[in-house]
């Protein structure tokens, strides 16, 4: 007896489904609000209440940290190690307060009154969410050599072990019976480059095919949104997700894919020729630092973030250095795909915001099947 594709296509839905549920109720995240435990280096929990009777010793500082979930694992690294530094050069101790969260929803909370002294977010948009909150200066992207930036990936696809599927660029995510994974850009940040990154490789291929660009580019989003499973709420739900069984193909940041194949996971990285090169920024946010009177170790942080010694953590964790040193380190590592492109390529985030992203704009058009 023949089974039909559409029962088999529904049948790896309600897998997806199962699957989240699943998730939401065994993983609990450290520090997605504002009364869970983090850990130190050791990985010994610490509760909220442990670190404020902390705080309260003279030669303790406690740094509230609101970052994106997939940036969390090299976190884990650093942090410990800022904490030793910054004991021995001071004599004072730091210990920190996490969130981790999709860094939309973590731009929400902290603009919404979440307390971070600094944040690291998975995109430019997001930083805007705090500077409209008037938690940050405007000029946030003047304050160093960086332009606000700490760390760089770029879009690929995973798959699984041998590449099953054949699959080699985005056009091979619309065949029939590929099963996609992404997450959802209205909460996620990585999933806005995931979009921009099939968008923006759209234009290209157009431009290369003689084809006009916006039309082209669109279809080939919508056909690839058409094999889209599930969209999970982060970037790192998306890729637990995909580490449960679900999909055969996910949409993710170049780092997510590494970390696992350095932990021994058997996955494929497919690095298309035409993907977008991903910046993701980080700032004191000055209201709540001088509030808690830490500005002085949270701006100290915010500049170790960007030293060799961290940025090699991040390297090793799969990201793309924005240290020139550390990224002349790291170069074949990380090659440069033939046709990688950046945002100002598309019009800069304010215009892909508008053009995508607004309630009239191309992604919603896509999420209605509107051709």
């Amino acid at each position: 007896m023949r089974t039909s594709k559409s029962w088999i296509k529904t049948r790896d839905r309600l897998t997806a489904m199962m699957a989240v549920l699943i998730l939401s109720l065994l993983v609990v995240l450290p520090g997605c609000s504002s009364e869970s435990a983090s850990q130190d280096g050791n990985g010994t929990e610490r509760t909220l209440a442990m670190k404020q009777i902390s705080a309260s010793d003279k030669d303790t500082v406690t740094i509230v940290i609101g970052a994106y979930s997939v940036v969390k694992d090299a976190l884990g690294r650093i942090l410990p190690q800022f904490a030793a530094d910054w004991e021995a050069k001071t004599g004072k101790k730091v210990v920190f307060q996490e969130s981790y969260e999709a860094s939309g929803t973590q731009a929400r909370a902290i603009a919404g009154g979440m307390e971070a002294d600094v944040a690291l977010l998975a995109m430019e948009g997001d930083i805007d969410k705090l500077e409209r909150a008037k938690l940050i200066n405007s000029d946030w992207k003047q304050q160093d050599a960086y332009q606000g930036m700490v760390t760089r990936s770029v879009a690929v696809i995973g798959t699984r072990k041998g590449n099953p599927l054949g699959i080699r660029d985005w056009t091979d995510l619309t065949r029939e019976g590929v099963n996609v994974l992404y997450p959802n850009p209205k909460t996620s940040g990585g999933a806005q480059w995931d979009i921009n990154a099939i968008y923006g490789a759209g234009l290209k291929m157009a431009a290369e095919q003689g084809k006009d660009g916006p039309p082209f580019a669109k279809q080939l989003l919508m056909r690839v949104h058409h094999n889209v499973l599930s969209m999970d709420k982060s970037g790192r739900a998306s890729m637990a997700a995909f580490e449960y069984g679900v999909g055969d193909a996910i949409v993710t940041y170049e780092n997510e894919i590494l970390s696992r194949k350095r932990e021994g996971v058997p996955y494929e990285m497919v690095l298309p020729k035409h993907t977008i090169l991903i910046e993701n920024p980080v700032v004191v946010v000055r209201k709540y630092a001088r509030k808690h009177q830490v500005e002085e170790a949270a701006e100290a942080l915010v500049d170790y973030l960007r030293e060799p010694k961290a940025q090699r953590m991040f390297a090793e964790a799969g990201f793309r250095p924005v240290n020139e040193q550390v990224a002349n380190e790291t170069i074949e590592i990380y090659p440069v795909p033939d046709g990688l492109f950046y945002i100002d390529d598309m019009g800069g985030w304010d215009e892909v915001r508008e053009k995508l992203y607004s309630s009239r704009g191309i992604w919603y058009q896509v999420l209605a099947g509107i051709e």
